[in-house]
C-alpha cells in the first residue's frame, strides 16, 4: 500500500482522473459480451454459463447501468435541467433512429427476400416498416419484427433484441433529472444513498410489488436495473470524500461477489455502488489504446450487433459454431459502429456542445459558477452514456 496520504477532503485514495481511464474500453468489452451472449441461443451451443441466475449478457447490461449511473449523475449535477435533457436526447436518439431505419431499409428487406423470394407485400404487413418505425420511435420497443421477419432462424421475429434496455436507460436518466432539481440531493450524498437502499429493498421484495402490478414487465425490469444505475450515482455523490484506491476496490469486488452468491435475487443490486467503485478502479490501471480513448464505439456495437447476428443466421452462418459465428458478427458490427460514431454520434454531440459553449460566453445579468462537465471530461473527444 502506498504511504502517500490521500488529498485533503478524501478519506482514502485519489480522485479519478477524468482524462486517464479506460472506461471506453470497459464499455466496449461489455458490448461485445452481449454479442457473445446472444450467440449461444443462435448457434445452439451448450448452455451459456449462468452466475446467480443471470447470464453473461445480463451482467454486461448491469455493468452498463452502473457506469452510466456514475457518469450521467455527474452530467446532471453540473448542468441545468434543459441542457442535461438535450445532451441525453442528442446522445441516444439520433443513432437509435438511424439504427431503426437501417433495420427497415437494409436488414429486413434482405431477410424478407430470402424468406419470400421478393419484396411483394413487404410494406403492407401488420408490422410494416412504417409501423416498426413509428411504434418504436420513443425507445420503447413495441415490435421487434419487420413484416414478420426474420424467419427460419433459431430466434425468429426479432431483428434487434438488444434495444429493449434503452428505454429503461432513459427512464433512469429522467429519475436523475428529477433528483437534480432538488438541492438536497446535490448537497448531501446521504439522500441519494437512501434512495439507492430503497431501490434495493424494492428489488428484494419484487414478488410483493408484483401482486399490486400484476407482474407488469416494465415494473419488474425497472426495479431490476434502477439499483445498478443508482449504485453508480451513489459513488458519484461520495467521490469528493472517497477517492479511488486499490485496497477498498478489491474489498468492494470481493464483497460484491459474496453478496451475489449468497443473495442471487438482490445481491447484485445491493452491490451496485461497490461494483461501480471496483470498475472505476480497474479503469485506472487497465491499458486503453489511444484510438479507443478518442472514439467511443460501444453504443454502436450494442445497437447493431444483434441485427448482424440475425442477418448471418438468415444465411445459415449460425451453423458455424459459437466462436466463428461471434467473430463474424464482430467483424461486421465494428465497422458499422465506427461509422455510427464518426458520422452520427460524434458530430451531433459536438454540435450540442458547441452551442453550450456559445451560450456560456454570452453576457448575463448576474455572475454564475460554471462547473466542468464530468461526462465530457472523461475524454477530450468522447461523450459516454450507457446502452
Amino acid at each position: 500500500m502506498s504511504s502517500r496520504k490521500a488529498p485533503a477532503g478524501l478519506l482514502v485514495g485519489r480522485p479519478l482522473d477524468p482524462r486517464n481511464n479506460s472506461l471506453n474500453l470497459i464499455r466496449l468489452v461489455l458490448a461485445l459480451a452481449v454479442l457473445v451472449h446472444h450467440s449461444w441461443p443462435l448457434t445452439g451451443a451448450a448452455d451459456e454459463p449462468i452466475f446467480a441466475g443471470e447470464t453473461l449478457g445480463g451482467w454486461a447490461v448491469s455493468g452498463f447501468f452502473v457506469i452510466s449511473g456514475y457518469l450521467i449523475t455527474g452530467s446532471r449535477f453540473s448542468h441545468g435541467l434543459g441542457d442535461y435533457l438535450v445532451h441525453r436526447i442528442a446522445r441516444i436518439m439520433p443513432a437509435f433512429i438511424v439504427c431503426l431505419l437501417t433495420i427497415v431499409f437494409f436488414f429486413a428487406p434482405i431477410g424478407y427476400v430470402i424468406a419470400k423470394g421478393s419484396l411483394d407485400g413487404y410494406f403492407g404487413t401488420a408490422t410494416s416498416p412504417l409501423n416498426f418505425l413509428v411504434s418504436n420511435m420513443t425507445l420503447k420497443m413495441n415490435h421487434y419484427d419487420v413484416a414478420g421477419t426474420p424467419l427460419n432462424v433459431p430466434y425468429p421475429g426479432a431483428w434487434n433484441g438488444s434495444l429493449w434496455s434503452l428505454y429503461y436507460e432513459f427512464v433512469c436518466y429522467l429519475v436523475v433529472a428529477a433528483l437534480g432539481c432538488f438541492e438536497i440531493f446535490r448537497r448531501s450524498p446521504w439522500f441519494l444513498t437512501l434512495l439507492f437502499v430503497a431501490s434495493v429493498v424494492a428489488q428484494a421484495n419484487i414478488d410483493v410489488i408484483n401482486r399490486y402490478t400484476n407482474g407488469n414487465v416494465d415494473v419488474v425490469l425497472m426495479f431490476k436495473l434502477l439499483p445498478f444505475f443508482l449504485g453508480g450515482a451513489v459513488l458519484f455523490a461520495w467521490k469528493s470524500r472517497i477517492g479511488i484506491h486499490w485496497a477498498p476496490a478489491v474489498v468492494s469486488l470481493l464483497v460484491s461477489l459474496l453478496m451475489v452468491s449468497l443473495f442471487p435475487a438482490w445481491g447484485g443490486q445491493a452491490s451496485g455502488a461497490l461494483i461501480a467503485y471496483g470498475t472505476l478502479w480497474i479503469s485506472t490501471w487497465l491499458p486503453q489504446p489511444g484510438v479507443i480513448s478518442r472514439n467511443d464505439v460501444s453504443y454502436g456495437v450494442y445497437i447493431y450487433a444483434f441485427a448482424f447476428q440475425q442477418l448471418l443466421a438468415v444465411f445459415g452462418a449460425h451453423e458455424w459454431g459459437l466462436v466463428l459465428f461471434s467473430l463474424a458478427a464482430t467483424a461486421l458490427t465494428i465497422p458499422t459502429a465506427i461509422a455510427s460514431w464518426v458520422w452520427i454520434e460524434r458530430p451531433v454531440m459536438r454540435r450540442v456542445r458547441s452551442k453550450d459553449r456559445r451560450s456560456k460566453t454570452m453576457p448575463s445579468t448576474a455572475p454564475a459558477t460554471v462547473l466542468p462537465d464530468p461526462e465530457a471530461a472523461v475524454s477530450a473527444e468522447t461523450v459516454r452514456t450507457t446502452l
